[in-house]
This record gives C-alpha cells, sequence and structure tokens, in this order.
C-alpha cells in the first residue's frame, strides 16, 4: 500500500480505486510513520505536506452548564454543558448518560413535571430550574429566561458547590407546563450529576468550579428547524408563538449566551450542508468538532494523523453513501484565540454498521473497545442526529468525558496514595 509521505510540495488529491476514497492531507513535522501505518492497514493512498505546528496552551478557561461526577473516595469532578433552548442537549444528555451505563428516567414517585433524569449512575439536572422568574413573573418584568436577572444565580453557585463537595441539595423546580416554579426536590449527589442549561459559564463561581465544558452551537437556520419540531410536537406550542419566542430571544441570546462558547473545551457546530448548493431543505447537516488543545486530561480527536490538515471522502466499497455523499475535514485553528484543533463531517450515514469503517480511522476517541462508537450509535440509532455528525460527534464527547473523569480519579486516587505514604 502507498505510505504518507511529507513533501514539500502542495497536497494533492489522491484517488484510491479499491475503496473508492479520497483523501487530501497536509502533515506536521512530526514522522508519518503512523499515518504510513495506518494507511497501510486501511488500504489507504495518502499524499501530505508540512504544516505548521500546534502551540498547546496549557491555559485552563472559564466553563458552561455542569456535569459532576463523584468518585467512590467522595472526590468529585465537574464537567458542564450549555446551548440555547431546542438545540439538542436533552439528546446530548440522553447519549452521555447512556455511555456511563444505564437509561435514564424521571425520579420515581416524585413531581411528575420535574426536569431530573436519573439513572443508575447519573443524575441530570436542568438549570432551567434556577430561574428566579416565573414565566409570568419574566412577562411583567419584560425579561427573556436568558436575561440574568431572570435567574438565581447565588442559588446555582450555592448548590452545585454542595453536589461538588457531596451534599445533598433542596433544588427548586421549574415546570415547564404551567410556567410556574414547584417546591423543591431532594437531589442527592450521584456518581454524575449532569446540569445542562442556557448560561451558568455566565456566573464565575459556578465556572471556577467546572472542570470541563461543550458547549452545542447551533446555526440559527437549523436551530429555527430543531425547535419547531420540539416545541410544536413535545410542547403544544403554536408555529406562530415560536416564531415570536425566537425573535424575543435573539437579542439576550447574543449578549448572554452566545459569548460564553469561547470558554468552551470542546464546541459542536451545526451548519447547513455545503455538500448541496443553494440547499433550503436542512436535512443534511455539516458539523464539526472543535477542540481546545492544552487541556488538561483531554486529547483533541484526530483523523489519520494528529496535527495534520486531511480531507477525505470515504465513500466507496466500504461505506455506503448516497447523495450527495460523505466528506470529512480535520485540521489546526483557532478558535477565539485558542489553538484548536477541528473535526468536520459533512453529509449523511445510510447505514449506521458501517460507522466502524470511520471508527477505525480516528485516533484518541477514548473508547474502552474496538466498534465501540458503532455500538452507542446502533443503539440510539432512533435518537435524532443518529445519521449524521452531530450523532457521532456527540457520542465520542460522551467517551471523551468519561475518559477526563477516569484520568482525574485515577490522580485524586495518586495523590491520596502519595499523601498516605508521607504520613
Amino acid at each position: 500500500m502507498a505510505a504518507m509521505a511529507c513533501t514539500s510540495a502542495a497536497s494533492t488529491a489522491v484517488s484510491t480505486p479499491r475503496l473508492g476514497a479520497t483523501v487530501k492531507a497536509s502533515c506536521s513535522a512530526k514522522s508519518a510513520r503512523s499515518v504510513q501505518l495506518a494507511s497501510a492497514f486501511h488500504g489507504q493512498s495518502v499524499v501530505a505536506k508540512p504544516s505548521s505546528a500546534v502551540v498547546k496552551s496549557s491555559r485552563r478557561e472559564g466553563r458552561r452548564a455542569v456535569v459532576v461526577c463523584k468518585g467512590a473516595d467522595g472526590q468529585t469532578v465537574v464537567i458542564g454543558l450549555a446551548a440555547d433552548s431546542g438545540c439538542g442537549k436533552s439528546t446530548f444528555m440522553r447519549r452521555l448518560t447512556s455511555v456511563f451505563g444505564g437509561a435514564a428516567s424521571p425520579p420515581k414517585g416524585g413531581n411528575p413535571d420535574s426536569n431530573t433524569l436519573i439513572s443508575d449512575t447519573t443524575t441530570v439536572i436542568c438549570l432551567d430550574d434556577y430561574h428566579s422568574l416565573d414565566r409570568y413573573g419574566r412577562k411583567e418584568q419584560a425579561v427573556t429566561a436568558l436575561d440574568p436577572r431572570a435567574n438565581n444565580f447565588d442559588l446555582m453557585y450555592e448548590q452545585v458547590k454542595a453536589l461538588k463537595e457531596g451534599k445533598s441539595v433542596e433544588k427548586p423546580i421549574y415546570n415547564h407546563v404551567t410556567g410556574l416554579l414547584d417546591a423543591p426536590e431532594t437531589i442527592q449527589p450521584p456518581k454524575i450529576l449532569v446540569i445542562e442549561g442556557l448560561h451558568p459559564m455566565y456566573d464565575e463561581r459556578v465556572r471556577d468550579l467546572l472542570d470541563f465544558s461543550i458547549y452545542l452551537d447551533i446555526s440559527d437556520d437549523v436551530k429555527f428547524a430543531w425547535k419547531i419540531q420540539r416545541d410544536m410536537a413535545e410542547r403544544g406550542h403554536s408555529l406562530e408563538s415560536i416564531k415570536a419566542s425566537i425573535a424575543a430571544r435573539k437579542p439576550d441570546f447574543d449578549a448572554f449566551i452566545d459569548p460564553q462558547k469561547q470558554y468552551a473545551d470542546v464546541v459542536i457546530q451545526v451548519l447547513p450542508t455545503q455538500l448541496i448548493p443553494d440547499d433550503n431543505e436542512g436535512k443534511v447537516l455539516r458539523v464539526r468538532m472543535v477542540m481546545k488543545e492544552g487541556v488538561q486530561y483531554f486529547e483533541p480527536v484526530y483523523l489519520f494523523d494528529e496535527g495534520s490538515t486531511i480531507s477525505w471522502i470515504p465513500c466507496g466499497r466500504k461505506l455506503t453513501c448516497s447523495y450527495p455523499g460523505i466528506k470529512f475535514f480535520y485540521g489546526p485553528d483557532t478558535y477565539y484565540g485558542n489553538e484548536v484543533s477541528v473535526l468536520e463531517m459533512d453529509g449523511q450515514f445510510d447505514k449506521l454498521d458501517e460507522l466502524i469503517y470511520v471508527e477505525s480511522h480516528l485516533s484518541n476517541i477514548s473508547t474502552k473497545f474496538y466498534g465501540e462508537i458503532t455500538q452507542q450509535m446502533l443503539k440510539h440509532a432512533d435518537f435524532p442526529g443518529s445519521n449524521n455528525g452531530t450523532g457521532l460527534f456527540q457520542t465520542i464527547c460522551g467517551l471523551k468525558i468519561r475518559g477526563v473523569y477516569e484520568r482525574i480519579l485515577a490522580n485524586q486516587k495518586n495523590a491520596t496514595t502519595l499523601e498516605s505514604a508521607k504520613a
């Protein structure tokens, strides 16, 4: 098989007739031996050129929405997820809890309108529960739920801190049906506590409690389609009310929510496809996973060769692709002044079981066994986005979060052992 060779010439596309795959690449100054082996193993032919080295930063930035993972020794790890309303947070949480094991369901015997979801090892809390104004109060004050004045950040900080310390809390409940604040519910600190919502990163005190964060960044066109599907089908809202809500929320979203993505360790961007010229249907999506370099306990996922620039069209005998096909991209970039690695998928899968072919070309995916990504995707084939990059990258993020948690927990145990030895 042809090996990847780093040359000073401009990168060129190389077609592999046996597989029908096309790869464009430019590789970093490091040895291309790893890619040579991968290319030979998978029957790929790749030509590459040197690229500038990625400068890794050790600086830790702020976070958004929260996941608290409680270890066996009582120590906790706090991880965050944030996005606007209707951007797929609930689906992401279901994928994440599945990675950790167990199906999440509402608390047994509790408030039937509770937003909390509990599984064997996880508890998911919706940050809407920290609204300080109910639906009618916001209307009277002429503010949206995105406005900081409509949220109780003091209580949010106190309860996240308490959960991180292993203490139970009496968390309020925001009722999405009535728009009122219901009586609080008791939340015990589980092994993994997930808090998802709008803007926990707004308060610096909460930001300082977080160890890792993810932001779901959905383009306006895609967001509108998703919100209509959710609010009309699940919450009984009319199309007119949804349009009015989006228009009313946009100024606050731009002011208070969107700027927070600069602090996330991983940003999942969902955009219209570039494979179909002037596409207006929005059924095919281009999804980008922007991964910050230099984050402790986290290594960005890469395609073929770490630090290279890769353009890959994998359609062929091992991956069925109907129109408009599938295209992957990977390479270094900058995002809000931070060095990042970007993995992109444009298009959708025809057969999920063939995802194993793509998975075999990815590295640093934090799987426990060969094919775990494909297994998770097949397990939740009925979830939104399972045939495109949203489901793929959400699943990968779930596995990376598990890896971060396990590494932090191992570090804590080593530190405890060291302290015991000194004593």
